[in-house]
């Protein structure tokens, strides 16, 4: 993939426990681990239609440069929107450049 195509500014996220700013009390959450560019690619049809097939949740495809600790607990927010990490399936040349995460859209409570 050439770095051209991560043209998406995304937040990456894990959850924690965080101070409710009200109450004072700690509850369920998400805390940014970081900030970066990733490509955002809708499954194709045949794709998306082999992945209910295998009911699965999964209905994009999000890559990103390599990093060796997001876990499917982690999700993703672009410009407001959830995805929430289905798995993480390094390159297949290097494995160690880019990282691709089958994702599926909604609320991810955590």
């Amino acid at each position: 993939m050439q770095a051209g195509k991560l043209n998406k500014r995304v937040s990456v996220q894990k959850p924690a426990r965080v101070q409710d700013p009200e109450s004072g009390a700690m509850t369920a959450g998400w805390v940014e681990v970081r900030k970066q560019f990733a490509s955002i690619e809708p499954l194709s049809v045949n794709a998306f239609v082999a992945a209910q097939a295998a009911q699965s949740k999964v209905s994009v495809r999000i890559v990103l440069r390599y990093r060796d600790d997001i876990t499917s607990a982690w999700r993703i927010v672009h410009k407001g929107q959830i995805y929430n990490i289905e798995g993480a399936l390094p390159d297949d040349k290097s494995g160690r450049e880019y990282l691709t995460l089958p994702c599926s859209q909604g609320v991810n409570s955590g």
